[in-house]
């Protein structure tokens, strides 16, 4: 048996009807698709709350107070883990921190075994990070109840927390989505941020959502219903209002053959000061790191005016701080 038929046995759809209870509230989040517009605006809504200028104290709360917090890292993050630690702890959690290289599931454990041996000491939410597809909704089926899952970067499948984010940056910056054309560059088929920010732009009735890519970096179609596939850079960055660039993703890359060599690849599709000339004259540059500068993105534009990669970073901790009250929200209510 696969790692995805182990972990996915009753298909995607399933991922999105897990995540509620019989009352509609927010439980898991494992997807950002099917949670639907009204849920993700009030998430939106929620995270402006945690908001405070650069220089200014970080806002605080208790709403988790007495809650316990465990981080399940099972893949290198730097900053979606940190943004988590720091957002549990500045409302009020306990918060529990584990890797890979210090559990024992790299002695053989199983998932669910390690789950069972911290729910025992009654952590309450589990923050799960894995490259393999599926965890997130299996561990989501088997614990308790009185516990919440949310996914911190799944496979090349989701990430619906770096999705929010992404949503709240550009809200920021924009206003309504309606009237947005975005366009995302990069390695669309391996990347999970590309699949969530796709999930959330469409739930808010982006204009148009373009992914570009070299041919064999290109999603399956049906993976990504409403987006335009497209390779040629020019094409999808005209007019663009929102341009993510992502890198490549080389660890989920079976094999490298056709894949652009570095300075190919910038040729064709790295986002620079002069391409960007091209988008619309107020255009946002966004990517969700790590970067690598002189091949996605140039090192000029990362640091100009048009850049909100670092907001992006400051929104994070504040989208993370809402998923957690509302689901500690809602396991309060249960």
């Amino acid at each position: 048996m696969s790692v995805t038929e182990l972990f996915r046995p009753d298909g995607v759809a399933d991922d999105r009807d897990l995540q509620l209870t019989p009352n509609g509230e927010l439980k898991h989040l494992i997807t950002l698709n099917g949670i639907g517009k009204q849920r993700i605006e009030a998430l939106l809504d929620h995270a402006e709350g945690y908001l405070s200028p650069l220089g200014e104290q970080a806002v605080r709360s208790n709403e988790l107070q007495g809650m316990t917090v465990a981080n399940l890292f099972f893949e290198p993050s730097t900053r979606t883990r940190a943004s988590f630690d720091l957002a549990a702890r500045r409302m009020g959690a306990d918060v529990l921190n584990l890797d890979v290289n210090t559990s024992s599931r790299k002695k053989g454990e199983s998932i669910l075994d390690t789950l069972y041996t911290l729910q025992a000491m009654q952590v309450d939410i589990f923050v799960v990070r894995d490259a393999s597809s599926g965890v997130p909704a299996y561990i989501a089926r088997h614990v308790g109840d009185h516990i919440s899952i949310l996914n911190a970067g799944e496979s090349n499948l989701s990430h619906p927390t770096q999705g929010l984010l992404d949503l709240l940056t550009i809200r920021r910056h924009k206003g309504k989505f309606e009237n947005l054309t975005v366009a995302i560059v990069g390695d669309i088929a391996h990347s999970r941020v590309a699949r969530s920010a796709a999930e959330g732009l469409r739930a808010m009735n982006v204009a148009e959502l373009r992914l570009i890519s070299p041919q064999p970096l290109a999603p399956d179609p049906a993976s990504v219903p409403g987006c335009q596939i497209l390779h040629d850079l020019e094409a999808g960055l005209r007019g663009a209002d929102v341009v993510m660039a992502l890198r490549i993703q080389r660890e989920r890359i079976g094999s490298l053959d056709g894949i652009p060599a570095i300075d190919e690849y910038f040729a064709n599709f790295g986002i620079s000061r002069e391409r960007m000339k091209i988008a619309a004259p107020d255009a946002i540059v966004m990517h969700p790191g790590p970067m690598n500068r002189g091949i996605e993105i140039e090192s000029a534009l990362a640091d100009s005016k048009q850049s909100v990669i670092t907001e992006q970073v400051t929104n994070g901790v504040a989208v993370r701080m809402a998923v957690l009250a509302t689901v500690a929200s809602t396991l309060s209510n249960s």
